[in-house]
């Protein structure tokens, strides 16, 4: 069975940093694509950022992608998401995802709350 476990979101003043981790099991890691999702209390889905099963390919949203940076360590089965120079907007539950067939796969989140 496909899980992932999203951690490291907590209550953070704007400019501070956060790095989220998500682990992953029952599925070959390291030949999946991973993606990063938020979403903001009320609003919908957004995708964050993206990164190539070897990782040497990482795409992030164009509005963070000067704070933001994913990157992942295969042995260790695990994804990361970087969260520097934090703002208020960047409030939200934070999901890895894998895409699969029939549908992709989500965790259960994180949460990332900025304010003073």
């Amino acid at each position: 069975e496909v899980h992932l476990v999203e951690s490291g979101g907590g209550l953070v003043q704007p400019g501070k940093s956060l790095k989220l981790a998500c682990v992953a099991s029952g599925f070959n890691f390291s030949s999946k694509a991973m993606n990063w999702y938020r979403q903001a209390s009320g609003k919908g889905l957004e995708w964050v950022a993206s990164i190539t099963s070897d990782g040497n390919t990482p795409l992030v949203l164009d509005s963070v992608k000067d704070r933001f940076a994913i990157s992942r360590d295969n042995a260790k089965n695990t994804l990361y998401l970087s969260l520097n120079s934090l703002k208020t907007e960047d409030s939200a539950m934070y999901y890895c995802q894998v895409p699969m067939k029939p549908i992709s796969v989500r965790g259960q989140g994180t949460q990332v709350t900025v304010s003073s």
